[in-house]
């Protein structure tokens, strides 16, 4: 009787640790797939960002033919964002820090885009122009959105990954840590405004 029991009480406690085991395994990956959606969405914006741009290139060309460096400018710099992708699989501190560093040249040049509108009221007046900058203020704003997002999933899946006892789980299987979107340099600076 008594080694009945033992058996059962063996049986039980193997198979809570296997129900523990795949519980566990399960939560990690949905918790791993979350943070690769977010990313896709992330890429999302930026690609829309990206769609929209030679929009706003053609319209500003029309207006302001001899800004042509600028112009080439943003044009390289899209080409460039667009260049770098990074894989929501193989996402590294680093790849996403150069994923980044592409993402805030654009950022820069089509400041600097924008900034030079200032010389062509035509430009500044015109309906294409106004709705291409409401739009792409719109894309900045979805892309902070997201990239927030995407940080607290990533926060989320991190200490998933590293709370006992999933942390065993964690390791046995693979499941590393997620990086974070970081503040670009210079950006704790405030921008200077001259008129």
């Amino acid at each position: 009787m008594k080694k009945n029991t033992v058996i059962i009480i063996v049986v039980a406690v193997i198979a809570l640790i296997a129900l523990w085991a795949i519980s566990g395994y399960n939560g990690l990956v949905n918790s791993e797939e979350s943070v690769s959606a977010q990313w896709a969405n992330v890429e999302s914006q930026y690609q829309r960002r990206a769609d929209l741009i030679p929009n706003l290139v053609a319209t500003v060309k029309g207006y302001a033919s001899h800004e042509s460096e600028t112009l080439e400018n943003v044009v390289a710099a899209r080409a460039k964002a667009t260049q770098v992708t990074v894989d929501a699989d193989n996402l590294t501190p680093e790849k996403l820090q150069q994923y980044q560093a592409a993402q805030g040249e654009l950022s820069s040049a089509l400041g600097r885009l924008l900034m030079i509108t200032e010389n062509y009221p035509d430009l500044k007046a015109n309906k294409n122009f106004l709705e291409l900058q409401a739009q792409l203020e719109g894309t900045e704003n979805r892309i902070a959105v997201e990239r927030q997002r995407f940080n607290e999933m990533a926060k989320a899946y991190n200490a998933n990954i590293r709370r006992f006892p999933k942390n065993i789980l964690a390791s046995m299987f693979g499941f590393e840590k997620k990086p974070y979107f970081e503040a670009e340099a210079g950006a704790s600076q405030a921008p200077r405004v001259e008129f």
